[in-house]
């Protein structure tokens, strides 16, 4: 009989799933279905460039999934039944309900609520397709005259530099409750300062917002920052929750798996991407991210298909390469980390880590949509041999283990 998968999720772990899955579907009588609210793949890493008016990272899953056998379901996803094996799907056409053998979770994340009073009535957001272009709108149409970007991590600096470089009649704040870009460096961190610093973007570190308003934020301190929309990159949330009762979770939400991406409360159930904790080189959970987006999802429909084929799937851990980020369309930063994901001191910096940035993001593009499969299985190759690496050096102790994460 064919064997129904389904995912959830057109995301870049969602479709890099499917259409890994797909390859082998004939051979293996499988039926692949892949469920999304959105018809089109958005490439989520590009968000800061569209919340600046460009047209870019927005591809028709139509013409992406064309060739590949792939089902297309364009709905919202209300309920998943583990008893049934069933998932419940609003269409335009009305309410759908999809069985399922195999379920690929990839729902994802978006951006974290704001905790802060009016925060929800007042901040705009870059973590979704939606949040990105009715800030574009907001400037566009109602040009004003400043811009404040809360949160100094990748996503913030990225935001802020690219509306300073873009719109040098702007004047951009950045707001960030530590120093700017914590997840970095020494020497990232001063290229960091050093590139904002050069676009005109003031900084203001261990500064912590208790309120928003429709144009302007107060700090901890009592001072009032206005004269312009606030754009709140503090962090992100998981898309839900939308799993099926009594699935393990962990304290954000995310569901637990072992290294094959298999739920550990419902192993027929494999969860990646932003929506699962799995585990990493040094045992705690993944970070949500693009970069074990990919991975996970090719990942994951190797899982399927080994048991199709009767085999062991692979049970391996991921490990870090690099962190990127942008400093509008000329500067960049490449920050080279261990397979945890602690920086080191090797940095790649200026126009080189622009171009080099751009090409890793189109890469991840062309890998989610499956363009370029030899691309893949060298990443994967990669992110595993930097985990053993990791796992058989003195920084590692075996922490990763075939199950649930050793630690976090």
């Amino acid at each position: 009989m064919t064997h129904e998968l389904l995912v959830l999720g057109a995301g870049y772990a969602g479709l890099a799933a499917a259409g890994r899955a797909a390859r082998d579907a004939r051979a293996l009588d499988l039926r692949v279905t892949l469920v999304d609210v959105d018809p089109r793949f958005v490439e989520r890493v590009r968000l800061h460039q569209i919340a600046t008016g460009q047209d870019v990272g927005v591809h028709p899953l139509g013409e992406a999934l064309d060739g590949t056998g792939i089902d297309l379901v364009v709905g919202r996803v209300e309920g998943i039944d583990a008893a049934t094996r069933t998932v419940a799907v609003r269409t335009d056409d009305g309410p759908r309900l999809l069985r399922y053998d195999t379920l690929i979770h990839a729902l994802g994340s978006t951006a974290a609520p704001s905790p802060v009073p009016g925060g929800a009535e007042h901040a705009f957001d870059v973590a979704t397709l939606e949040g990105a272009r009715r800030l574009a709108e907001r400037v566009r149409e109602e040009p004003p005259r400043a811009l404040i970007v809360v949160g100094g991590g990748h996503t913030g600096v990225e935001t802020a530099a690219e509306f300073a470089e873009s719109r040098p009649d702007l004047r951009v704040t950045l707001l960030s409750r530590g120093e700017v870009g914590p997840a970095v460096g020494r020497r990232g961190r001063a290229h960091l300062r050093r590139a904002l610093r050069r676009l005109g973007v003031t900084v203001r570190e261990h500064a912590t917002v208790t309120e928003v308003a429709s144009e302007g934020v107060r700090l901890a301190d009592g001072t009032r920052i206005d004269g312009g929309p606030v754009v709140w990159s503090a962090g992100l949330g998981v898309r839900g929750p939308l799993v099926p009762s009594g699935m393990v979770l962990d304290d954000q939400g995310r569901a637990l798996v072992d290294l094959r991406h298999r739920s550990l409360s419902h192993p027929e159930v494999l969860v990646v991407g932003d929506a699962a904790h799995t585990p990493g080189a040094d045992g705690t959970g993944l970070r949500m991210s693009c970069a074990m987006a990919l991975p996970t999802g090719w990942s994951a429909a190797d899982t399927v298909t080994a048991d199709l084929h009767g085999r062991e799937a692979k049970g391996t851990a991921f490990g870090y390469l690099f962190q990127c980020v942008s400093l509008g369309r000329r500067d960049g930063l490449i920050q080279f980390v261990r397979a945890d994901d602690t920086p080191t001191g090797f940095v790649l910096t200026g126009r080189p880590a622009a171009l080099y940035k751009e090409y890793i993001v189109a890469s991840a593009a062309n890998g989610a949509l499956g363009r370029r499969a030899k691309d893949a299985d060298l990443y994967l190759s990669l992110v595993r041999r930097a985990a053993r690496r990791f796992t058989g050096s003195s920084r590692g102790t075996g922490a990763v283990r075939d199950g649930a994460p050793a630690r976090g």
